[in-house]
């Protein structure tokens, strides 16, 4: 089995649970390297293991890209949601085939022209979602359309696209729903809204979404997960799936529902205690 790993902080490198982790897979006759941003990684690869938090796993979906090599989190980080798996947990359930895969979908976006940095018009594609921001002190105007039909203006500081994945990520933090990872669905949410009757909406994952914008600042913040960019405000800019999906590693003794009960304490309540 060869496996790589790819940590995005290099403090984590001799972390103890990860040297016991790359130890144990070695003496069971894997063969482990590890990438960086700018490594390529190997033919044959089984597996991409990203080492952190969830930001270090989207750096990871971003290096496979069109490639199909599983990615599987292991959390060094903080809260974790697509690196939820403890290293302690990892080496056993890869090695005894405890694990399922997921095929998580991709936005894929389409720019009328360049948005100016290379990792964006290279990778064009995103895990949790893609979004638009104001980048000056006056408020944005998002025009969007859905399939051909258009919404009435968003205005606000921003809007994002989201995937189900993303649903516990920036969506969560402006007031968009929790979506089961399985769930084939786009969420559209404003950031900061003015339009008091404005809502997150969800469209089927089959839609095409274009969004022009309306700025007085010569520049808008164009966002595709972790990547960033300025560009102009008369970007066109069109979101659909993917052309290809991420296939994400689930190790048998994860649950979504869990991590949410677990991970943002997800309705607790003195009277759903177990305890008597």
């Amino acid at each position: 089995m060869r496996i790589a790993t790819y940590l995005r902080n290099d403090c984590l490198e001799n972390d103890a649970r990860l040297v016991s982790l790359l130890r144990t897979l070695e003496q069971a006759g894997c063969e482990v390297c590890r990438v960086g941003n700018l490594s390529r990684i190997p033919e044959n690869t089984d597996f991409l293991l990203s080492v952190g938090g969830d930001g270090t796993f989207l750096s990871a979906a971003a290096l496979v890209g069109e490639r199909g090599i599983p990615v599987l989190g292991v959390n060094l980080g903080r809260l974790g949601f697509l690196s939820e798996n403890r290293p302690e947990s990892v080496a056993s359930a890869l090695l005894k085939g405890e694990y399922t895969m997921e095929n998580r979908t991709l936005l894929g976006a389409r720019f009328s022209g360049r948005t100016g940095n290379d990792d964006i018009d290279g990778r064009p594609f995103a895990l949790n979602e893609v979004t638009v921001h104001r980048y000056g002190g006056a408020m944005l105007g998002v025009d969007v359309s859905i399939d051909g039909v258009r919404l009435p203006t968003y205005w606000a500081d921003g809007l994002l696209v989201a995937t189900s994945s993303g649903s516990t990520a920036y969506s969560l933090s402006v007031g968009g729903p929790i979506v089961l990872p399985e769930t084939r669905v786009f969420i559209i949410a404003p950031i900061a809204s003015h339009n008091l009757n404005v809502r997150p909406l969800i469209v089927p994952d089959t839609s095409r979404i274009e969004i022009g914008l309306q700025s007085r600042d010569d520049e808008v913040i164009l966002t595709m997960d972790n990547r960033s960019a300025r560009i102009d405000p008369d970007m066109k800019i069109d979101v659909s799936m993917a052309q290809f999906s991420l296939k994400r590693v689930r190790l048998n003794s994860s649950n979504f529902i869990n991590a949410l009960t677990g991970k943002l304490f997800w309705g607790e309540d003195i009277r759903n205690s177990t305890e008597k």
